[in-house]
């Protein structure tokens, strides 16, 4: 899609990472009207610090901007995190570097095992009828770390799963600390018995993704 431009900001818009958690659409929905012939987004129509605010929550990193007003940039995660979504993907913030593609900010990945663009969900967890806690078990002995920033590598396993590299917390849905991790195993396969990691069942399943 073709950059939505304003005086103060340009706002870009990735269609395949989308999977319309509407964070934008219910934010503003003067600037964010989906269906609209010629283009959906209306940067004019609201500030740029009220569009940024909206942009900065959606989760998948489809919306991204540039500021052409000197104002603040979207700010890194001073903690990185993943965060289990109910039944759903694994919700990334930080400095991201995914499978080899550009740096991000946000990202949704896939844990059912079913998007057909992976590593990324496209929430076909939902046809799927994937279930997966959003909370899971606090690991007793998780320790705060001494540097919760710095930049995380998604690496994809051949017909395996997520290598995570970096400092990173795992959360709940609610946002209660999990795990701490400078390098995790995800499922990506979705037969785990012990979700949100690895534990082998994509062998058995006989898993296969790039």
């Amino acid at each position: 899609m073709k950059p939505a431009e304003s005086n103060e900001l340009v706002v870009n818009f990735d269609s395949k990472k989308c999977i319309h958690a509407r964070r934008c659409v219910l934010g503003l929905p003067k600037v964010f009207v989906p269906g609209t012939k010629g283009g959906w987004i209306f940067p004019e129509q609201a500030s740029a610090d009220e569009v940024t605010r909206v942009i900065d929550a959606c989760p998948s990193g489809a919306l991204t901007y540039t500021r052409k007003d000197g104002g603040a940039e979207e700010c890194l995660a001073e903690v990185n995190t993943a965060r289990l979504w109910q039944n759903g993907p694994v919700e990334y913030r930080g400095d991201l570097r995914i499978a080899g593609n550009e740096s991000s900010k946000r990202a949704v990945l896939c844990r059912c095992g079913h998007s057909k663009n992976k590593p990324y969900c496209d929430n076909s967890h939902i046809e799927a009828g994937f279930e997966a806690t959003g909370e899971g078990s606090s690991d007793a002995d998780a320790q705060t770390l001494e540097v919760r920033d710095g930049g995380v590598t998604v690496t994809p396993a051949k017909d395996g799963p997520l290598v995570v590299e970096g400092n990173l917390e795992i959360i709940a849905a609610s946002g209660r600390r999990l795990a701490t991790r400078t390098k995790a195993f995800m499922c990506r396969c979705g037969a785990s018995a012990n979700k949100p990691y690895c534990d082998g069942s994509h062998k058995k399943i006989g898993f296969e993704a790039d």
